[in-house]
């Protein structure tokens, strides 16, 4: 099949969502990783529009990265020379092997943004891209909007195309600027444009408004686009841009394009996750092929097929992008989901042993426990089904106060009274609220026995009102993420008064610690 060029725009185009920010720093640290996975292009930003961006192409161009970097920018303004445009000297400047020069290629737009007139929008494409291949710069021309001017004036924006390709562009990108076709429009246009503009290297770049980004994408390839534009995880402008990551497989997997190899295609689960947390947004758990949910297997009769022959339920094995198959634990879970999770935990269950631990938890979601997001929990159950396994602790008291005191403003203290081997444990501490003291005060009780709970950390407190008719009197469940250097887990906790539901959690958050931390 075709090779396929990816062409990665996520630190411009995906720069451009709302939320996200990215300092020199986070550029290059992406730059560096997108490269090392095997872009073929990283589209690095638009020097002549900020200082930042200027500052990132004199640092990137030492780093030699395995990739060709390109430079964004437009074509020359109107009626003026290139020679006289500051954004085409930034963009030569910047010193990319290539430049991508985003043209008009709606008549619409031409004339009402541009607003000048329709020839002088064809020479401003032939002059810039023209004068960037004499002074040597590979040219990626983006065709803005080019399926809507298609649609609006065919000739016209086929004239826009010839206009870069006689000045010796090397790639002819067609943009879906405004995400609003749809596939079979995308097909229809692209076979169109590739019959009729011969011998020239065709790419796509496409927007998510309609959610179609992926499938315009791959409608393109299928009618001669090879290069695929588009940003990792889809970040970028209003709903985004079409994700690599889902694109990537599909090109390769399904439907055998030579992309990249094998080993490079494992590495996309973490490079997904490694972007997310660069630019400081929660990782898409629902995302295709790098989700954490996107090989999660909940309903019973799913998992017991999956035990057998995991294809039933799995459309690809996910360990050729790097994910793995999880099975989930709830009320609607049957043994297999139980056998299937004790194994992902180097334990082995019988059906007898697995029929409990499902009992027990079906009897606890009806209180109001979750297990979907609190692993840690189930893992403690499958222990202490061991009759060897001995609790490294045992609760015997517990007292909370929260006061608001003169001159001390809100003050919580609570104090706790272990029992741990025969020795009982008596502490007191005060906290920021009434779960942090309790949870200070269960560490203080068992750290001189086990020191290795002083490197355990709580990082996030969850609460959920299960029966919000019940007001102050509800069931509550709470959610609790601890941290130990790499090591991070989540325990739950339900009752209808929310310190006990946190205990709960506590206590397996501590117990859990000592069980996989060691003792």
């Amino acid at each position: 099949m075709t090779s396929i060029l990816l062409y990665d725009t996520t630190l411009r185009d995906g720069s451009q969502r709302e939320d996200l920010s990215l300092s020199v720093e986070d550029k290059l640290t992406l730059a560096h990783r997108l490269a090392a996975f095997g872009m073929h292009y990283i589209e690095c930003g638009w020097p002549g529009s900020n200082p930042k961006d200027a500052d990132f192409f004199v640092r990137a161009n030492r780093m030699n990265l395995p990739a060709r970097l390109a430079a964004f920018g437009r074509t020359r303004h109107a009626n003026a020379r290139c020679e006289d445009d500051a954004n085409l000297r930034a963009l030569l400047d910047a010193g990319t092997p290539a430049v991508t020069l985003v043209g008009k290629s709606w008549d619409y737009h031409v004339k009402h943004v541009l607003t000048t007139t329709l020839q002088e929008n064809l020479a401003m494409i032939r002059d810039s891209v023209a004068w960037m291949k004499g002074r040597g710069r590979e040219v990626v021309f983006d065709a803005e909007h080019f399926y809507d001017g298609f649609l609006a004036n065919p000739e016209y924006a086929l004239a826009s195309l010839r206009a870069a390709a006689e000045a010796g562009a090397d790639w002819l990108v067609l943009c879906e600027t405004n995400g609003g076709r749809l596939p079979w429009e995308m097909e229809a246009i692209t076979r169109e444009v590739a019959a009729r503009m011969l011998d020239i290297k065709l790419g796509v770049h496409c927007h998510n408004d309609t959610g179609c980004a992926v499938a315009n994408s791959l409608a393109a390839v299928r009618n001669g686009a090879t290069m695929v534009q588009g940003t990792i995880n889809g970040y970028g402008e209003r709903v985004g841009n079409a994700d690599l990551v889902t694109l990537l497989p599909n090109l390769q997997l399904k439907m055998g394009h030579d992309v990249l190899p094998d080993e490079r295609l494992r590495e996309l689960t973490s490079l997904s996750r490694f972007v997310a947390e660069v630019v400081n947004l929660k990782h898409d758990d629902h995302q295709p092929y790098t989700g954490h949910s996107a090989f999660a297997h909940k309903g019973g009769i799913h998992v017991a097929a999956i035990l057998k022959s995991p294809d039933t339920y799995q459309h690809i094995d996910p360990e050729r992008v790097g994910n793995e198959m999880r099975a989930v634990t709830s009320e609607l879970s049957g043994r297999g989901n139980i056998q299937l999770q004790a194994r992902r935990m180097g334990l082995d269950l019988d059906n007898e042993a697995a029929q409990r631990v499902l009992g027990q938890i079906k009897h606890l979601e009806h209180e109001g426990f979750t297990f979907e997001a609190a692993e840690a929990s189930v893992e403690l159950m499958f222990h202490r089904l061991n009759p060897d396994y001995l609790r490294p602790f045992e609760l015997l008291d517990y007292f909370v106060i929260t006061e608001r005191r003169h001159g001390r403003g809100l003050l919580a203290e609570a104090t706790v009274k272990v029992k741990v081997g025969e020795e009982v444990k008596f502490t007191a501490a005060e906290g920021n609220g009434p779960v942090n003291a309790l949870a200070t005060a269960l560490r203080n009780a068992l750290v001189d026995t086990y020191p290795v709970l002083r490197t355990v950390h709580l990082t996030d407190y969850k609460v959920r009102i299960l029966s919000g008719t019940a007001g102050t009197a509800a069931n509550t469940r709470v959610l609790i993420d601890f941290q130990s250097g790499e090591e991070t887990w989540t325990t739950v906790g339900a009752s209808p008064n929310i310190i006990d539901a946190s205990w709960r959690a506590l206590s397996d958050s501590m117990e859990y610690a000592l069980v996989r931390l060691g003792a």
